[in-house]
């Protein structure tokens, strides 16, 4: 069974900085995707970033492009999303999610683990 774990969510003013972590265990398959999502309240489920981890190919959402960055550690098994130059707008619970495959996809329902998500709140 493949766990998630995210930590680093918070409370920061806008223009600051937080960094997102996503510890993963129990995987056996060799050639897997990572992704981060967020929800804000009232509003779907989107896709902020992906990584390939054996392709090493990255995504991210147009509104975080040039502000968020993913990367990734093999030797922990762990995926960070850094974030930047916060507003807002990026107030949401964010998740982490893994799914078997090399092709990074956007789709939320593509996606076969969750982690239990964790609160970012940007204030003004």
């Amino acid at each position: 069974q493949v766990q998630l774990v995210e930590s680093g969510g918070g409370l920061v003013q806008a223009g600051g900085s937080l960094r997102l972590s996503c510890a993963a265990s129990g995987r056996t398959f060799s050639s897997y995707v990572m992704g981060w999502f967020r929800q804000a309240p009232g509003k779907e489920r989107e896709v902020v970033s992906a990584i390939s981890w054996s392709g090493g190919s990255t995504y991210y959402s147009d509104s975080v492009r040039y502000r968020f960055s993913i990367s990734g550690d093999y030797a922990k098994n762990t995926v960070y999303l850094q974030m930047n130059s916060l507003n807002p707008r990026d107030t949401a619970v964010y998740y982490c999610a893994t799914r078997e495959g090399p092709q990074v996809t956007v789709t939320p329902s593509a996606y076969d683990y969750w982690g239990q998500g964790t609160q970012v709140t940007v204030s003004s």
